[in-house]
């Protein structure tokens, strides 16, 4: 598993934590900012994904 999908999921969950504060403290600004981290994380872990298609398909 390539480390990228590791972080990215890292960033998913903290950006989501960081959304639902912001939803419950009715701070847009922090909603907003754990909604872009929750968004960079699943392209990371997409990336990661990919990563790990291609060295899948180069050891064969």
């Amino acid at each position: 598993m390539d480390k990228d999908r590791v972080e990215g999921v890292g960033h998913q969950a903290k950006g989501s934590v960081k959304e639902a504060v912001g939803k419950v403290t009715g701070d847009k600004k922090t909603e907003a900012s754990g909604a872009a981290e929750k968004a960079a994380g699943k392209v990371q872990n997409a990336a990661g994904g990919a990563k790990d298609t291609v060295k899948d398909w180069t050891n064969r």
